[in-house]
């Protein structure tokens, strides 16, 4: 699918008949769509442009990546990323239905399903007079809207039913929601597209919706209690991922950080993504510049393109990288925790990055010199000094004969004591406390490119936001297989992900002897890592109510987040109708 800026002004009143919103969007390209074309795709355009927004940093990404033991963000430096306790809250499972990222996750979430709701009303009585292209615009917006209510059942443990913008929403949970959502996809998933690009929702999509939709089923059916995984679902999920892997569609990238860089759109691993293409204003560059630190400058050709100092990885994650390979580095040994880029060409700059701390002890050549458009940063999981492009007292990136100097990265975001006379160094330990929660606190996620057609760091990115990658379908299959009692065809499917990953081949990992469910379960978060899926990991292997950081809540009901009290409060005065979640 090729994109082309187009903008529009919609108005959308949400899923419940309330939160209107007035926004802009781009729209897809209408060459695609013969005579209707304009219509088409002004229909399809808002519900899959809105997936950015509904996967941003502070909406629903967030709130899956907070909660979890993968990541941790701090009040830092007492000066940023309070936002009125949302983050620590949400990390600490002690968040209220009036926390705001619950709020705004939901609220955007909502939005996109009424835009898909939109979609499907423009569309339908041009497929029922024939038009094969809104035919299969239909499917994809009936599959769209099933997926973003899979999302609200994973998080909220409602999905929310509605056919018609003049009807009220049905509630459905547990089976009912569960059932809703597989005849959706059931619905589609034998009529819908099979040649469109992971931009768009295709039949190898909608088996990996189904697939997913089953391996969680026993946490939808009872989110409160011990998942009991029945045969009957983990067939289905080896069925629908087999579906998959025997078409031959997709390979696996043999370069990991591939996956998360520019162009990825052509990568083969790719089954669904947000197609960004370079064009789309309003995307997703957040997802690279969120956890890196402020001080850094990913992109020298531009002066704006820099980190937030947001969440770090935990101590406790990171540790399960370290307890994986024993006294080999994780860098050394697993080509998906870490990519050097960054390659200091002199030996004596390496050695001073060993042994000097401050600034005031640099020298006059304590810099390399490269052409700004060749610094690229080093991707996955960043620890100890930075080095990157510095500002002078102008505001401009210091140059050299041809280039820019790329130094140690000073500390100058913040106001702690390493503000200006320290560098840039990434520790294990961070925390709460004022000395954990320092700006440079906490090994960093630099898992996607700063997109070299961005011009900020925040818009016009060319890398594709991964929704469904082939390697996840083959961790489905395995931890099926794995839960029916087949742990050698579970094994094989898992070394054959990790064998995979030859672009590097010193740090390609090496074959596990062996798999059990605890394994399984640190795999997918070697694999996934900051995607957005270990939140739902953590509950499916009964692992959310342990410890870690900061966080020592054990209530089983925070596995659910609670309704926004602003929802909840708006149906009010219809009986039964949405109530609030068990145990808030």
């Amino acid at each position: 699918m090729k994109n082309k800026i187009l903008s529009i002004t919609i108005t959308l009143c949400s899923l419940l008949a309330w939160n209107c919103t007035d926004l802009e969007e781009e729209r897809l390209d209408e060459s695609e769509f013969g005579g209707q074309a304009e219509t088409i795709s002004g229909a399809l355009a808002p519900a899959y442009g809105y997936v950015s927004w509904t996967w941003r940093h502070t909406n629903y990404y967030g709130l899956q990546l907070i909660p979890s033991d993968e990541a941790i963000l701090p009040y830092r430096g007492g000066t940023d990323w309070f936002d009125g306790g949302k983050f620590l809250a949400a990390h600490a499972h002690t968040i209220t239905p009036s926390n705001d990222l619950v709020g705004d996750a939901w609220n955007e979430l909502t939005t996109n399903i009424s835009r898909t709701l939109a979609a499907i009303e423009v569309l339908t009585p041009l497929a029922d007079e024939g038009n094969t292209e809104a035919v299969g615009a239909l499917y994809e917006m009936k599959a769209l809207r099933a997926y973003l209510n899979m999302l609200m059942l994973d998080s909220w443990g409602v999905v929310l039913k509605k056919e018609s913008s003049d009807e009220l929403s049905e509630v459905l949970k547990a089976q009912d929601a569960i059932d809703y959502i597989e005849s959706e996809l059931l619905s589609v998933v034998d009529v819908i597209n099979t040649d469109k690009g992971p931009g768009r929702i295709s039949q190898a999509t909608v088996w990996g919706f189904l697939a997913r939709l089953h391996l969680n089923a026993a946490v939808y059916r009872d989110p409160y209690g011990s998942p009991s995984f029945t045969n009957e679902d983990m067939n289905s999920v080896i069925t629908y991922t087999d579906n998959i892997i025997n078409s031959g569609a997709f390979s696996l990238s043999p370069e990991y950080f591939d996956l998360f860089s520019d162009e990825n759109s052509i990568n083969p691993e790719l089954i669904f993504a947000l197609d960004q293409r370079g064009v789309l204003r309003r995307e997703h560059s957040r997802w690279a510049y969120w956890s890196i630190a402020g001080s850094m400058f990913p992109r020298p050709e531009y002066t704006s393109a820099d980190g937030t100092d947001g969440p770090a990885v935990t101590s406790d994650f990171y540790q399960t990288w370290v307890d994986a390979y024993g006294t080999v580095d994780p860098a050394e040994a697993d080509a998906r925790f870490y990519q050097k880029n960054t390659v200091i060409p002199d030996a004596q700059l390496l050695d001073f990055e060993g042994r000097v701390q401050e600034v005031a002890t640099e020298t006059e050549d304590s810099y390399y010199c490269i052409e700004p458009t060749e610094f690229e940063m080093d991707r996955g999981i960043l620890r100890g000094i930075q080095w990157g492009p510095r500002k002078g007292d102008d505001g401009a990136f210091l140059t050299c004969d041809g280039g820019v100097r790329i130094y140690p990265v000073v500390q100058r975001k913040g106001n702690g004591p390493d503000r200006d006379v320290g560098y840039v160094n990434h520790t294990e330990n961070v925390n709460f406390t004022n000395e954990g929660s320092l700006h440079n606190t906490g090994f960093r996620s630099s898992k996607y490119q700063f997109s070299r057609t961005s011009p900020n760091g925040n818009n016009f990115s060319s890398v594709d936001l991964v929704l469904m990658r082939l390697a996840e379908i083959y961790l489905m299959r395995a931890e099926a297989k794995l839960r029916n009692g087949d742990a050698a065809g579970a094994l094989a499917d898992v070394n054959l992900v990790r064998a995979s990953r030859t672009a590097r081949p010193d740090q390609t990992p090496e074959a596990l002897a062996s798999l059990d469910l605890e394994s399984m379960f640190r795999e997918r978060g070697f694999e996934l890592y900051w995607e957005g899926f270990r939140r739902g990991d953590q509950i499916r292997f009964g692992k959310y109510e342990d410890a870690w950081t900061d966080k020592t809540d054990t209530d089983v009901n925070h596995r659910l987040f609670p309704i926004p009290q602003s929802a909840v409060d708006a149906a009010s005065g219809i009986d039964g109708f949405l109530e609030q979640n068990q145990g808030y």
